[in-house]
């Protein structure tokens, strides 16, 4: 996890302002150790000696992690040649930057996926076992968890979240001996005791965020507003209705700020990121970390009109270009303040697509989650194999791809060497260094990663095996028969489709597995020595 400084002997120099600076040009090998020397103390006093080459004339990178929601490996066109959807922007940041074709999340659902960005750490470790949290549900966030914005606030970093949070909350009691909320049903709740004027707690400012303007869960969730710091930015809150017109357009009724609206919401969230780096990059002393938690192409799909009929894939496919659009909208603001060459951008998604067979019946020619069997929320690889794009020109090489096995759970460590930091005890206990991979292109290897569905299913991968813990999918997708197996073991290798089930056949393999899953989730963490 800590960042080891490069070899500054061997690219010194490459440091051409320090030739500059000394104009010398040593005869002897007396004169020669003495240049050396004052080029070396040079070096040093400059603060140059102790990063890695590549960085040596950088100053520490802005930081901005965009993540889709529920968008697809197969949805981009850069992963996925034959998609009927149109990614332009994300294919441009692809090309600068480095593809990770067999990156996963947390978990093959929204919340444990961003409880395992935020902590680096896999969220069945908490309380939640199975499913996602409402609106109106508790802070899953432990208060004294060490989270990636604790991280880069600890590197003199502006931190802000903008989009959606979905980790819950806790609201402000009107009668502190009552509950703030008291749920009116499945999808509704009492609001009468909630202060509504004051910040709740934790929230994003509780877990190391400067700023934050959220959106407590899903845009298909209710209550439906925006948080500026904790606080709404727009009362009262009115009733709403129950909406559900056709596939993929719904949302559940409730409480909604008078002025919300739903299908302004992506480019709400864009115009708010602007506006922010706009702001954070006048800080010079100071770079600035954002996390922008796109609503999109998750339900409810309402691409703008001048999306509608660009795809191949429905409205679901002109969504997924309305967020591509979103993210070239973002791209184009660090160009303009010429902040593209020391700013690393992170494009990923929170988990697979809900991308049912009737859609693919519907729409043959798009795979959205790819060749992959299963759709979010499954313990198969389309509940939780996703795109992974990170970029840092001059410090990244770009146009290159791994098929080295990733989690987005490893930001926390690879942000921490990044940054030149050392995670504290117990931080990241799920979480794997890949920046000398990124940087460097040196091997680095994650022994193993677990997978979690949505209904709470086990699997882990090691090497080119995958055991799941149970048969069918765990999720949403139809179960199954049960072929003779308590479980199932596939060759990720030879059969990246979960086609053929091996559990029969290598039994030492599928004890190897099952034991080395039951130790890491006793034992509270997979890296070693925390």
């Amino acid at each position: 996890m800590w960042r080891k400084p490069g070899n500054i002997y061997a690219h010194l120099f490459d440091y051409q302002p320090i030739a500059i600076i000394f104009d010398i040009q040593p005869t002897n090998i007396s004169m020669k150790v003495n240049y050396y020397t004052i080029v070396l103390a040079a070096l040093f006093g400059l603060g140059i000696a102790d990063h890695s080459y590549g960085q040596s004339a950088k100053k520490q990178p802005n930081i901005v992690f965009i993540l889709a929601d529920d968008l697809g490996y197969g949805d981009v066109k850069k992963f996925n040649p034959t998609a009927q959807t149109s990614t332009p922007n994300i294919d441009r940041l692809a090309t600068q930057g480095m593809m990770f074709t067999n990156a996963h999340s947390a978990s093959s659902v929204c919340t444990p996926s961003r409880y395992g960005i935020l902590t680096g750490r896999y969220a069945f470790r908490t309380s939640m076992k199975k499913g996602v949290l409402g609106g109106y549900s508790p802070a899953l966030v432990e208060p004294d968890r060490f989270t990636i914005a604790t991280l880069l606030k600890n590197a003199n970093y502006q931190t802000a979240i903008i989009g959606k949070w979905h980790l819950g909350m806790d609201w402000k009691p009107i009668d502190p001996s009552k509950k703030a909320i008291q749920q009116n049903g499945p999808d509704g709740a009492d609001l009468s005791n909630v202060d509504l004027n004051s910040p709740v707690v934790n929230g994003p400012n509780n877990h190391g965020f400067d700023y934050s303007y959220v959106l407590p869960a899903s845009l298909d969730m209710t209550p439906y507003l925006y948080l500026e710091n904790g606080k709404p930015d727009d009362l009262p809150l009115v009733p709403e209705q129950d909406v559900r017109t056709s596939r993929g357009v719904f949302w559940r009724g409730g409480f909604k700020a008078k002025n919300f609206k739903i299908e302004n919401t992506l480019d709400h969230w864009v115009d708010k990121a602007r506006g922010y780096i706009t702001k954070a990059s006048k800080e010079k002393d100071h770079p600035f970390f954002l996390y922008l938690t796109l609503t999109a192409p998750h339900t409810p799909w309402l691409p703008a009109e001048k999306f509608k009929g660009t795809s191949g894939a429905g409205i679901y496919g002109d969504f997924v270009a309305h967020t591509d659009d979103a993210v070239g909208r973002v791209l184009r603001v660090l160009d303009s303040l010429k902040l593209t060459e020391n700013t690393i951008v992170i494009f990923s998604s929170d988990n697979g697509a809900d991308w049912k067979k009737a859609d693919l019946a519907e729409f043959p020619k798009h795979q959205s989650n790819y060749v992959f069997r299963g759709e979010k929320s499954d313990i198969w690889e389309g509940g939780h194999h996703i795109p992974f794009i990170i970029s840092w020109p001059g410090s990244i090489a770009g146009n290159r791809s791994s098929n080295t096995t990733f989690c987005l759970a490893d930001m926390m460590a690879t942000l921490a060497d990044i940054t030149h930091q050392q995670l504290p005890k117990g931080a990241g206990p799920d979480s794997y260094d890949f920046w000398p991979l990124m940087s460097q292109n040196k091997p680095v290897v994650r022994p193993s990663i677990i997978h979690h569905s949505n209904d709470g299913m086990f699997a882990i991968r090691k090497g080119k095996w995958k055991f799941i813990d149970g048969m069918g999918s765990g999720g949403w997708s139809a179960k199954d028969p049960q072929d003779n197996a308590p479980g199932q073991l596939y060759n990720m290798e030879q059969d990246e489709r979960e086609t053929t089930n091996l559990y029969n056949k290598y039994p030492d393999v599928v004890k190897e597995l099952k034991d080395l899953l039951e130790l890491q989730k006793a034992q509270g963490y997979s890296v070693g020595g925390l």
